[in-house]
C-alpha cells in the first residue's frame, strides 16, 4: 500500500473519530441542559398558543406590540390565578378544619370509634397500632425533617414557572422581528415554504392545546356529575383539580382519580369504590377513543397515528414525550409533505417520444419497407 493510501485511511479514521466524539459531546451537553431545554419547549408551546391572540389585540385594540403582549399575558395570569384560588382556598380551609379535629380523631381511633377506628377494627390493625404506638409517634416526629427538601422543590417549581413565562413573553414580543430576519436570509421560494411550515405548525400546536383542553373539560364535567350524585363534599373543587390534572396525557386521569377516589373514600367506602370504577372505565375510553378522535380532528392526524405516537413517545421519553408526541407528529407530517412536494417537483419530466423520420433515398423512390415517404419529402 502506498503512502498516499495510508494518509487517506488515517484521514478517514480521524474524521470518523472526530464525528463520534462530537456526537458524544453534543449528547452530553443536551443531557446536562435538559431542564433548560424542557423549559424552552414549554415556553415555545405557550408562545405559539398566545401569539394569535396577541396579533388580534395588536390589530384591533392597540397598535404597540409590547402593550398587546403585556395585556394578553396579564389576562392569562389573572385567569390562572383565579383558577388557583378556586382550588387552593377551599383546600386550605378544609386542611385547617382537619388540623383542628386531628386530636379528637386520633383519640377516637385509639378508642375504636369514628371512621378511622372502624377501619382499624375492620382490618385488624388496631392491635398493630397499639403495639407500635411509640414507633408511629417516632415516624410522625420525623415528618418535619424533609421540610428543607420540600421547600427546595417548591422554589424550583416557582423558578421554572417564572422562567417559562419570561421566555414565552420574549418569544411573543420578538416574534415579528425573528420571523422577518429569518426570511430575509433565504430566497423567495424558501421564504414561502418557511411561511407555510410555520403557519401549519402553529395551527397544529393551537389545535393540540384546544383539543387537550376539551378533553379536560369533559373529564372534569363527568367527574363533577359523579361526585355530585354521590353527595361528596367540594365536588366542584375536586372536579376542577381533576380537569387540570387531566391536561397531562395518559397519566393525568390517573392522578385525578387518586384525588377524587380519596375524597370518595373519606365520604364512604361505597362512594370510593364507585369513583374508582368510574375512573377505570373513563381512562380506557379517554386513552383509546376520546384522545385519538379529538386530537385527530384538532391536529388533522390519523387516530391510529395519534395513539401510536403517544404510546411510543411515552415509552421512550416518559411524561415529556407524552406531552410532545402529538404536536411533534403533526409537525413531522407538515415537514414530510413540504419536502415530498419539493422532491416531486424536482424529478425530471420524461420527454414525449418523437417518431424517427427516415430520409428519402436519392432518386425519389420510396423506402424498401413499403412505408410512404413523409409529406414534403
Amino acid at each position: 500500500m502506498s503512502n498516499a493510501d495510508d494518509r487517506s485511511t488515517a484521514r478517514r479514521a480521524l474524521i470518523v473519530i472526530g464525528l463520534v466524539l462530537a456526537t458524544l459531546v453534543g449528547l452530553a451537553l443536551l443531557w446536562a441542559t435538559r431542564r433548560v431545554l424542557v423549559w424552552g419547549l414549554v415556553a415555545a408551546f405557550l408562545a405559539v398558543a398566545l401569539k394569535p391572540l396577541v396579533d388580534r389585540v395588536e390589530r384591533r385594540l392597540v397598535r404597540r406590540r409590547a402593550l398587546a403582549t403585556l395585556l394578553v399575558f396579564l389576562a392569562t395570569f389573572v385567569v390562572l390565578a383565579a383558577l388557583g384560588a378556586m382550588i387552593v382556598l377551599p383546600l386550605v380551609d378544609e386542611l385547617g378544619r382537619f388540623a383542628d379535629r386531628a386530636p379528637a380523631l386520633i383519640h377516637e381511633a385509639r378508642a375504636g370509634r369514628g371512621p378511622v377506628g372502624e377501619a382499624l377494627n375492620r382490618f385488624h390493625l388496631r392491635r398493630y397500632a397499639d403495639t407500635h404506638a411509640e414507633q408511629i409517634q417516632r415516624y410522625g416526629s420525623r415528618l418535619g425533617e424533609p421540610a428543607v427538601g420540600v421547600l427546595r422543590s417548591v422554589l424550583q417549581v416557582v423558578a421554572a414557572v417564572v422562567t417559562v413565562v419570561v421566555l414565552a413573553y420574549l418569544m411573543v414580543l420578538e416574534a415579528p422581528k425573528i420571523i422577518s430576519g429569518t426570511l430575509k436570509l433565504v430566497g423567495d421560494g424558501a421564504a414561502e415554504r418557511l411561511r407555510r411550515i410555520g403557519r401549519d405548525s402553529s395551527r397544529i400546536i393551537t389545535g393540540y392545546l384546544s383539543g387537550n383542553l376539551l378533553i379536560s373539560v369533559i373529564c372534569g364535567g363527568l367527574t363533577f356529575g359523579v361526585l355530585f350524585l354521590l353527595g361528596v363534599p367540594f365536588a366542584g373543587v375536586i372536579a376542577l383539580v381533576v380537569a387540570l390534572a387531566d391536561l397531562i396525557p395518559l397519566v393525568g386521569a390517573t392522578l385525578g382519580a387518586i384525588v377524587a377516589a380519596g375524597a370518595g373514600f373519606l365520604h364512604s367506602p361505597t362512594d370510593g369504590v364507585v369513583v374508582l370504577v368510574f375512573f377505570v372505565v373513563y381512562q380506557q375510553v379517554e386513552n383509546h377513543l376520546l384522545q385519538p378522535v379529538i386530537m385527530a380532528r384538532a391536529v388533522r392526524l390519523n387516530p391510529l397515528t395519534v395513539l401510536v405516537s403517544v404510546l411510543l413517545a411515552a415509552e421512550l421519553a416518559g411524561l415529556v414525550g407524552a406531552l410532545l408526541a402529538i404536536p411533534v407528529a403533526g409537525i413531522a407530517q407538515v415537514l414530510l409533505r413540504e419536502f415530498a412536494r419539493t422532491g416531486r417537483q424536482a424529478l425530471p419530466v420524461p420527454a414525449a417520444e418523437v417518431p424517427i423520420r427516415r430520409r428519402r433515398p436519392a432518386g425519389g423512390r420510396a423506402p424498401a419497407d413499403g412505408n410512404p415517404p413523409p409529406a414534403g419529402g
